[in-house]
């Protein structure tokens, strides 16, 4: 039975290439990872970084000639503060070492509103979002988004928002 996207993904993926953040699965007992701190936290669990350290330096210890890294990781979401403990590492271990970050952000649609036959007004909507969200959920996006270019740039050779909207997920 599917119960996530990535059910349907074909391809087989090497088990030291998935980590799994278990309390965010979406059956998980913490809900939505939302806020950049929350992402930002479970990065500094000890056995995390072990964890993820350990599955970096199995891919490493492949390579014949390691040139960088590219990171990609949402930044209107709790996942801001995951990439930037991400590129945060990369940057300590690995300081030689290029880092390609993509900061990616939702589409934003605007959706006509017709009030009379010659009255059009445009209300604007985030795909993937209910257009009831409330004003704080809109300043988490804000937030995490700011906070994410911030500490992503600031550990990455070249950091490269990424949106299909000129607004980088923001009303």
């Amino acid at each position: 039975s599917v119960q996530v996207w990535s059910d349907y993904l074909n391809v087989h993926l090497h088990p030291k290439s998935v980590y799994v953040i278990r309390q965010y699965m979406h059956d998980g007992y913490c809900g939505c990872l939302e806020a950049f701190g929350q992402g930002e936290s479970l990065l500094q669990d000890p056995g995390c970084i072990e964890e993820l350290e350990d599955r970096l330096h199995f891919y490493v210890e492949e390579c014949d000639y390691l040139q960088g890294f590219q990171v990609l990781c949402d930044l209107h979401n709790g996942f801001s503060g995951v990439g930037a403990k991400v590129t945060e590492l990369l940057y300590d271990e690995y300081s030689g070492k290029g880092i390609l970050t993509w900061g990616l952000t939702p589409v934003m649609l605007l959706c006509p509103i017709w009030i009379s036959p010659f009255v059009c007004i445009f209300n604007i909507l985030m795909v993937g979002f209910s257009p009831t969200q409330d004003s704080q959920k809109n300043f988490y996006r804000l937030m995490n988004t700011a906070l994410g270019i911030v500490h992503l740039s600031s550990h990455s050779s070249l950091f490269c928002p990424l949106s299909l909207s000129g607004s980088l997920g923001i009303k």
